[in-house]
């Protein structure tokens, strides 16, 4: 077990662990942390914990100390300092024509380092950027390129229900939004109506995604043929939360629905959903077969109605006479024809050799 402390820089920012160095800390307590960018100032929102080993990225970076009133002052002037210099950086990028939109400036506590966040469509070439903005604050100096969903973050603001943002608010990574969320849930695809601030799909779609997913077993599909209580019908609606379905049974007049629980309902397979289509295939098919048979009748009666040819009469051009053998089909042109073996060969002609002459004539 390892004795970790969590600490988060940020108002709804992620949660880093840190070696308390066998100090105890309180959550709510203002820390000094060494990180990647040199020393930083935090709030200890998780206190000394012991966790496994495997849950611990390796090398754990250590507290350097509590914070005392001079740090926070010093966090205060720090804030005030990158105000100033996203006024200033603000100002250049409009000089050098640069299409790139500035979101927020931040200072490292020990101001070692400055750091730009800003939005693009596109790659920016910033190099100059970085020269003016290095020649006026005597520091190192980093643009990062961010994403919307990560600008809604920063700046924060109410969205539709109301409330402040939940990605600003308390969730700490964006998890993947897709718009089948939105079509399990039956909701509109406007949009206007199902995007946040940010301009992409709303976080809060995937919060109930997986309860849809386990309603949608027990639910069945509008359109489907089902076995009710009271007979087989269609399902017109459903209401997945109250666990309902609206059916038209197949007894009952015509824009009539009657309600049953889903639990209740047994979906037909093989059947198809549209009734009124399967109703005028059947009809078509009917009709087919009922006209194949006049067909046939017609036929058997018109050979029954046709004299036979009395004996010793020729029969007629295009009938055989009985009994005697089927016409030679002809072979089509371009086929290919079937040789024979040479033995096959061999022994009809040695049958033609001793053949008996045929008489002659005189």
């Amino acid at each position: 077990m390892t004795t970790i402390i969590g600490v988060r820089f940020k108002l709804g920012g992620k949660m880093y662990y840190f070696d308390p160095q066998d100090v105890e800390v309180q959550a709510g307590t203002g820390v000094i942390v060494e990180t990647a960018r040199g020393l930083e100032y935090g709030e200890c929102v998780q206190g000394n914990t012991d966790v496994p080993e495997q849950t611990v990225v390796q090398p754990l970076k250590r507290m350097i100390r509590i914070a005392t009133d001079a740090d926070r002052k010093t966090l205060e002037r720090n804030k005030k300092r990158a105000d100033e210099a996203f006024v200033i950086c603000k100002r250049k990028i409009e000089e050098r024509g640069l299409e790139m939109n500035l979101v927020t400036a931040e200072c490292t506590f020990d101001m070692n380092k400055m750091l730009f966040y800003f939005t693009a469509d596109g790659r920016v070439d910033f190099r100059e950027l970085v020269k003016d903005l290095a020649g006026v604050f005597r520091t190192r100096i980093e643009l990062r390129q961010i994403g919307v969903r990560d600008e809604a973050k920063m700046i924060g603001g109410l969205g539709t229900c109301g409330r402040e943002l939940c990605c600003c608010s308390y969730l700490e990574d964006f998890h993947p939004v897709s718009i089948n969320m939105a079509k399990d849930q039956n909701l509109s695809l406007n949009p206007a109506k199902i995007s946040g601030v940010c301009g992409r799909l709303m976080c809060c779609l995937k919060y109930e995604h997986e309860a849809y997913a386990e309603l949608q077993k027990v639910t069945p599909k509008q359109g489907s043929v089902v076995d009710t209580p009271e007979g087989r019908g269609k399902v017109i609606t459903t209401q997945m939360l109250r666990g309902t379905c609206k059916v038209q049974l197949d007894d009952s007049p015509e824009h009539t629905l009657t309600e049953f629980q889903c639990v209740d309902c047994c979906t037909v397979k093989g059947v198809c959903r549209n009734r009124q289509n399967a109703a005028a295939m059947a009809e078509e098919r009917r009709k087919r077969e009922e006209q194949a048979a006049a067909e046939q009748a017609a036929r058997e009666k018109q050979g029954e109605a046709e004299p036979a040819p009395a004996d010793g009469e020729p029969p007629q051009e295009g009938q055989a006479a009985e009994g005697a053998p089927a016409p030679r089909r002809r072979r089509r042109r371009g086929g290919r024809r079937r040789h024979k073996s040479a033995g096959a060969s061999g022994a009809n002609a040695g049958t033609a050799e001793h053949a008996p002459a045929p008489p002659s004539q005189e």
